[in-house]
């Protein structure tokens, strides 16, 4: 990666965080989840996936599935960005009528690849979509996001035990390891335990990294292309609320409104934050 690129989808993660924190500016919303992911999904959308604004159902895409349906907010921000719909659509996120609601809906936002929230889901749609693309000789790419919580649920490793079966080296799991859910540390809530072992012995090839260094994403990215054989993880450690002080690692703010001193103060972290 040169110094070039890096710096570019720094900026536009930069520019995510922004956009997630307008998002929840007078309203509630995910800003702890998003915010943990800007990074990762910054390096998806301008890095890795081979997507076109313009023709958001093309066939030879690569598909994107926000499994952790609630941090919506990032996916919105980098789908504004990439020029799927204006960014004036970011102002409505969360009102009557808005194509931008609290969770995807793929019946109302270009881009939008599966309805989800309902945790659990979205590995097993993406390893549908996977699956599918093989049988067409399609080479196009499907890539999920799941929390570290989200990974209670058993549908999860029904499915990690199908990809690893049908042998889907085209399914990419991105696990946002940000270690806070909605109600505290995920480890006092139901621990999952080593999630690096337990993807491997489900028979998986696992990297893990830094999930707010994009180069060592775009690495892993890059990694996972020349992996046969095998269905990818990518366990990537992310602290909830990154480079908003008052939010890191707060359950407080998985949901919560701003008031306007800390909009302001994180409006101006974001701003100052010196990139890895």
């Amino acid at each position: 990666m040169t110094p070039t690129v890096k710096q570019e989808i720094d900026k536009r993660a930069r520019a995510l965080r922004h956009h997630i924190l307008g998002a929840v500016n007078g309203k509630v919303g995910h800003l702890g989840g998003s915010s943990s992911a800007a990074d990762l999904v910054a390096a998806l959308y301008f890095y890795k996936m081979k997507l076109d604004p313009q023709n958001p159902k093309d066939e030879n895409r690569d598909r994107f599935i926000m499994s952790k349906g609630h941090a919506a907010l990032v996916q919105y921000a980098a789908l504004a960005e990439a020029g799927f719909f204006p960014k004036e659509e970011l102002k409505r996120i969360k009102t009557l009528g808005s194509m931008l609601q609290g969770h995807p809906d793929l019946r109302k936002t270009p881009g939008i690849e599966a309805n989800t929230g309902s945790l659990g889901m979205g590995l097993s749609i993406g390893l549908g979509m996977a699956l599918g693309l093989k049988s067409e000789g399609n080479p196009h790419k499907t890539y999920v996001m799941l929390g570290d919580g989200e990974l209670a649920e058993g549908q999860v490793w029904e499915a990690a035990m199908a990809a690893a079966s049908y042998e889907a080296d085209n399914l990419i799991a991105i696990i946002d390891h940000n270690k806070v859910q909605a109600m505290g540390p995920v480890q006092e809530r139901l621990d999952v335990g080593d999630i690096r072992k337990k993807f491997e012995a489900f028979g998986w090839h696992v990297i893990e990294i830094d999930g707010h260094d994009v180069a060592d994403i775009c690495k892993a990215l890059d990694d996972a292309d020349g992996v046969k054989g095998k269905p990818i993880a990518i366990v990537a450690h992310t602290i909830k609320g990154k480079y908003v002080s008052f939010a890191e690692g707060q359950a407080a703010f998985h949901n919560a409104g701003l008031s306007p001193e800390q909009f302001e103060q994180a409006s101006k972290e974001i701003d100052s934050y010196v990139c890895k």
